[in-house]
């Protein structure tokens, strides 16, 4: 399961100074091949490929630096690692689920495709387990990240189709959190009992820093309410791809 081996931190050169990355290109394809409900048409990107790839070429060549704004980090690492796990789809498609392709991996010690380095950024080979555990999660501590990256499966929270900006960051954030938790499709909320996505379960810990708990995010953003004597568990994962 992604997430539940400890992840170093990536050593890329972090410059002083550093143009910010222009979403655009990213934001326009996602418009295109990502439908309201967050299903991806992978062949349409596939059909796009040429700019989907000068837009992952962009991200490679143009790490955050010292001077970018911490929501244009944010922004930045959250549309990289939804960016490279549709990338990562496409290299192996036509595949039925993520999964599926570590069984593929024929690296040593490498089993899971969170764990391959498939691409580079700033130099620095990578993960998507780095830019997840060993960046977003260590970094900037905001468990909402869980309600951004998507590892390509239907269980995951909805693909936005538009991408991050610094700008909007707050904004999708608390969006994506209110998508996720009353979709009962990834959440079934009920005063008396929840049955919560496994996030809750699997990243117990983030979601319980700072003084805060599972039940109390999940009353920010889920319509109905849990109390203290809410029955909870976890429903089944569902690693089906999220195409269209």
């Amino acid at each position: 399961m992604p997430g539940l081996n400890p992840v170093p931190t990536p050593t890329y050169t972090v410059a002083a100074t550093g143009a910010l990355v222009d979403h655009s290109p990213y934001d326009k394809l996602l418009k295109k091949h990502v439908n309201a409900q967050g299903l991806v048409d992978y062949k349409g990107f596939k059909a796009d490929e040429a700019a989907f790839n000068q837009y992952l070429t962009l991200l490679s060549k143009n790490p955050p630096a010292a001077n970018w704004s911490k929501a244009d980090q944010m922004a930045y690492w959250i549309n990289a690692y939804n960016a490279y796990t549709i990338r990562l789809i496409l290299n192996h498609y036509p595949v039925e689920s993520i999964k599926d392709i570590g069984s593929k991996i024929k690296i040593p010690f490498v089993t899971t495709p969170w764990a391959s380095k498939f691409f580079s950024i700033g130099g620095e080979n990578m993960s998507l387990d780095n830019i997840e555990h060993g960046i977003l999660r260590k970094k900037f501590d905001d468990p909402r990240i869980h309600f951004t990256l998507v590892c390509a499966s239907i269980s995951c929270p909805r693909l936005r189709n538009e991408a991050y900006t610094a700008a909007q960051l707050e904004k999708q954030l608390d969006d994506q959190g209110r998508d996720f938790l009353n979709n009962p499709a990834k959440n079934k909320i009920g005063k008396s009992e929840a049955q919560l996505s496994k996030y809750f379960d699997w990243y117990k810990g983030d979601w319980q820093k700072n003084g805060q708990s599972v039940a109390k995010w999940v009353n920010r953003y889920s319509t109905t309410k849990m109390d203290d004597n809410t029955k909870i568990s976890y429903l089944d994962y569902n690693w089906n791809l999220n195409k269209q």
